[in-house]
């Protein structure tokens, strides 16, 4: 990932040096389970955990002359070794240490996003109490449509994060194993026991049945459980992004002292972040297909699925890692205009509240499609005009609700008398 969206957290995670520690730690335990089965000698076991690490720069070298990553890598820590270098790699081949690792690192960038998710999720929780009672319109299609909060609008948000945390949770469990099993996965030169030392050591689960590789249809859950998430804060972005345009004007991204934001235009204030936002979940969703195609390998494995792998995995990681900071941080600096939410649900002129009239008509005896028709009848003319809804039911002839009745269906309180179940909700709501 290119450095503009790598953060520290997540670099240290997917770095290569971190990558060839854990390859280290893997091949150390595996020499360590072989003198817990009386196979190798203990001191071999220490031997190898005390090596100096592989050296990345000379790692690479010699990959130019093994075009073997992992082949390279056991050269150099069985030199590093010394006497007893040979028992490194003893029984293995090379997805065994690949795999492994590489659930390890899964399991711990799985825990950062979390650790992220959650933070959101608290972030958007609190702003949505904090505006439980910030009347404003709410629109579908784009369009008018009934009063509603922006605290509501944020629960929605927030219940949303709350399901992005619970999929990752399920999808870290699924992603975060190993295997110790040999060529095919016949445990054919390294004994179950060996395996289950190795996993255990390494926090891991295994893969019960796996052929060469542990199997990439967990793999490809994890990386659609990201682009799902990425998809939320999508979702977020884009509301960010239309109540900003000029013309509606309700919220605002922050917008920091000797910021600009257009080059050319000194006026221009834009949403950058939720833009910037929406164009990553695109990524991450391009990383959940590749995800998908890397599923099916030929017989017990091929390697179609590592050149991908060694791009998709780490980004998504990364991409998700920097929305959901990033989105933070937007979240809590946003800047809400309650005045203005005001004055937008005042210039729809009364006509978001349209169907309190029309179920007041039907509870007065009228059939359904008389009342709507009455009602649209005055909105249309309400929209195309100047005159308030409310007004223009008032001399119509054939609406039979008293002043009083009128009046009571132009209420927000009406519209929002039952909405205190979403906070009660929102309050139980906990991440587990």
């Amino acid at each position: 990932m290119i450095p503009r969206y790598s953060l520290p957290e997540m670099s240290a995670i997917w770095s290569e040096e971190r990558k060839l520690a854990v390859w280290q730690e893997v091949e150390a335990l595996v020499v360590e389970a072989w003198s817990e089965l009386g196979v190798a000698p203990p001191e071999v076991a220490t031997a190898v955990r005390s090596a100096p690490p592989v050296d990345p720069a000379a790692w690479r070298a010699r990959e130019e002359i093994t075009n073997h990553d992992l082949a390279a890598f056991v050269d150099l820590l069985a030199e590093n070794t010394g006497p007893g270098g040979e028992w490194v790699h003893y029984g293995l081949t090379s997805s065994d240490v690949l795999d492994s690792a590489q659930g390890v690192l899964l399991n711990e960038a799985a825990g950062l996003l979390l650790e992220e998710t959650g933070h959101l999720f608290a972030v958007v929780k609190a702003k949505a109490f904090e505006h439980r009672d910030t009347v404003m319109l709410g629109r579908t299609h784009g369009i008018w449509a009934e009063p509603t909060t922006l605290g509501l609008k944020l629960a929605t948000w927030a219940f949303e994060l709350a399901r992005d945390h619970e999929r990752l949770t399920r999808a870290r469990k699924a992603v975060a194993v190993g295997k110790v099993s040999g060529a095919v996965g016949t445990y054919a030169h390294t004994p179950p026991q060996l395996e289950k030392y190795v996993c255990e050591h390494l926090g891991l689960g295994i893969e019960p049945a796996s052929s060469q590789v542990t199997h990439r249809d967990r793999h490809a859950e994890f990386l659609q459980t990201i682009a799902l998430t990425g998809a939320s804060i999508e979702r977020f972005a884009t509301e960010i992004r239309h109540l900003q345009r000029s013309e509606v004007r309700e919220v605002q991204e922050a917008f920091r002292s000797g910021q600009k934001g257009s080059s050319a235009m000194p006026h221009k204030r834009n949403p950058i972040l939720s833009e910037r936002m929406t164009g990553m979940a695109r990524l991450l969703r391009g990383y959940a297909q590749t995800g998908l195609e890397n599923v099916a390998l030929w017989h017990e494995r091929d390697i179609s699925h590592s050149s991908a792998e060694r791009v998709i995995i780490p980004d998504a990681c990364y991409v998700l890692h920097y929305m959901l900071v990033r989105f933070a941080g937007l979240a809590e600096g946003l800047e809400v205009d309650g005045d203005r939410m005001l004055a937008n649900l005042e210039a729809t002129r009364g006509l978001v509240f349209s169907q309190a009239v029309l179920l007041a008509l039907v509870e007065e005896g009228l059939s359904r499609d008389k009342a709507y028709r009455i009602v649209q009848r005055n909105a249309l003319a309400a929209w195309e005009g100047s005159e308030h809804l409310l007004d223009l039911l008032k001399v119509d002839p054939e609406v039979t609700l008293s002043p009083q009745q009128l009046a009571a269906c132009f209420s927000v309180e009406r519209f929002l008398a039952n909405a205190a179940i979403v906070f009660e909700r929102l309050e139980a709501l906990k991440l587990d």
